[in-house]
């Protein structure tokens, strides 16, 4: 007999809250022609080496970790994928600022700023 074993859904690399899923909603709500999602990726700058940008993407690329949300396609790039496993994404306002947050377990520092981290 072949039994098959059931496939486990793998979860998501990074966990979104509430309101970064609002805020991916809100941003793609209007976002520009052609846009099909948001793509979170951690290109090398800053004083630490890594830093975290969200941008909108155009096409999907093949290593991407894509994350269905109400509001659009989260995608998270494919060689930033090590550096965020486990991480929580927030969006945060208050009067003086707003942003994504990232709760990074994988983040041994950062640099006085708060631009950058190091894993």
């Amino acid at each position: 007999m072949n039994a098959q074993t059931p496939t486990r859904a793998r979860p998501a690399a990074v966990i979104l809250t509430p309101a970064a899923e609002q805020r991916i909603a809100d941003l793609m709500a209007r976002a520009p022609e052609g846009a099909i999602g948001v793509k979170l990726s951690t290109p090398r700058r800053g004083c630490s080496g890594l830093a975290y940008s969200v941008d909108y993407v155009t096409e999907e690329a093949k290593f991407d970790e894509k994350i269905e949300t109400p509001g659009g396609v989260f995608y998270i790039d494919g060689g930033s994928v090590l550096y965020l496993v486990g991480s929580t994404m927030d969006w945060v306002e208050d009067d003086f600022t707003a942003g994504f947050v990232f709760n990074n377990p994988n983040a041994k520092g950062s640099c006085g700023c708060g631009e950058s981290f190091t894993v």
